[in-house]
């Protein structure tokens, strides 16, 4: 992502009239727009174009908004923000198990959406450019992957792992400090995931499917219990 040029965001939704506000509003707010009406129009934009981050509603005709963010993380790692009518708390943190970076729920402010899409590109960024302290050629083992510090790349072999904006900053949070019990709220501050800790639990639980062997006994992401989170690598 170039800081000189503006995002380009894709808007993927099946309202017309939300699709128009948003290209306005957003467009108004210095950001590239383009629009898909659903899931199959979003994929032929992918296919053509590179974006910095899609907003994606959740129900769509034909393939969901859902379905949509978990197709795309298998070969994509562009941030998406899901838009969902969705009232009960559990729905939403499905809509982030599928690979969504954030959700916002319907009716929202503008200002918010802003916020939280600047929040977004903002974790985005930072995964793309190392951190000061990681200047020295450093790794941590853990067990199949290595989690090269100076790269911010966490790989398995020869082959980088793909990691969402989120799950990038998450976790060169807790590789800065390895051995050390992070709370939900530290981490949360230290990344921008969200105001909402369940949300941290469940980019922990995403991570962790791309690092340990067996879930129910997590050995290098581990729990603290009423503490937080800890990475313990070999």
């Amino acid at each position: 992502m170039d800081p000189n040029s503006p995002a380009h965001i894709l808007v993927v939704d099946d309202d017309t009239r939300l699709r128009g506000l948003l290209q306005r509003f957003l467009t108004d707010n210095g950001f590239l727009v383009s629009q898909a009406a659903d899931a199959a129009e979003a994929r032929r934009a992918l296919e053509s174009l590179e974006f910095d981050l899609l907003i994606v509603d959740v129900m769509m005709p034909g393939e969901d908004g859902m379905s949509l963010t978990r197709s795309l993380r298998e070969s994509k790692d562009v941030p998406v923000l899901m838009l969902t009518a969705m009232a009960d708390a559990e729905d939403r943190i499905n809509g982030l198990e599928t690979g969504a970076d954030d959700y916002l729920s319907k009716p929202f402010d503008p200002r918010e959406l802003l916020l939280r899409i600047t929040a977004i590109l903002r974790r985005a960024r930072r995964g793309e450019t190392a951190h000061p302290s990681f200047a020295a050629v450093e790794t941590l083992n853990l067990g199949a992957c290595v989690y090269d510090m100076r790269r911010d790349a966490l790989l398995k072999g020869e082959e980088a792992v793909r990691l969402t904006p989120a799950e990038a900053a998450l976790l060169k949070e807790l590789a800065r400090h390895p051995g050390e019990i992070l709370s939900r709220e530290e981490l949360a501050a230290a990344t921008g995931v969200s105001r909402n800790l369940r949300t941290v639990d469940v980019q922990v639980t995403r991570l962790r499917k791309k690092i340990e062997s067996d879930l129910r006994l997590p050995r290098y992401l581990q729990t603290v219990r009423g503490k937080g989170y800890m990475l313990m690598p070999e």
